[in-house]
């Protein structure tokens, strides 16, 4: 398994080095350690940084709300795990609706993610609207 120091992975992510420590430091990651102390990055540790970035990005999530979007995450990566690994049928169909709940869960926040960003925009059109009637009054 190839692993990266701690420079590779700031720049392929496009983070600083104090980013990434601080992201290991709240339990956004974490990375592996050589035997002198290095900081050593997995594949997998870049594209769980990337889904994060995207989520911080993309949906506007606080730490906070990415610390919980990365738990609920593993939840549903493990479940998913467990579904692999079990064969009995009753099993499977438990695990699917924990696995269910889960999903819920994470579409929970990104949908009020989405509330909070309609309310924004709502505000910028009526604002918007407003500035529009008054420009025609002067017209």
């Amino acid at each position: 398994m190839t692993l990266y120091k701690i420079d590779e992975v700031a720049t392929a992510c496009n983070l600083t080095k104090r980013t990434l420590r601080y992201y290991e430091e709240i339990g956004l990651v974490s990375p592996q350690r050589s035997d002198g102390g290095t900081r050593l990055y997995s594949q997998t540790d870049i594209d769980r940084l990337k889904k994060i970035i995207n989520a911080r990005d993309v949906l506007g999530f606080s730490l906070q709300e990415l610390q919980h979007y990365v738990k609920v995450t593993e939840m549903l990566n493990d479940q998913r795990e467990q579904y692999r690994n079990t064969t009995d049928e009753e099993e499977r169909r438990q695990q699917l609706i924990e696995m269910n709940k889960t999903l819920d869960q994470q579409l929970h926040m990104v949908d009020e993610k989405l509330n909070r960003i309609y309310a924004f925009k709502a505000d910028a059109e009526l604002l918007r609207q407003r500035i529009q009637e008054g420009l025609a009054k002067l017209n």
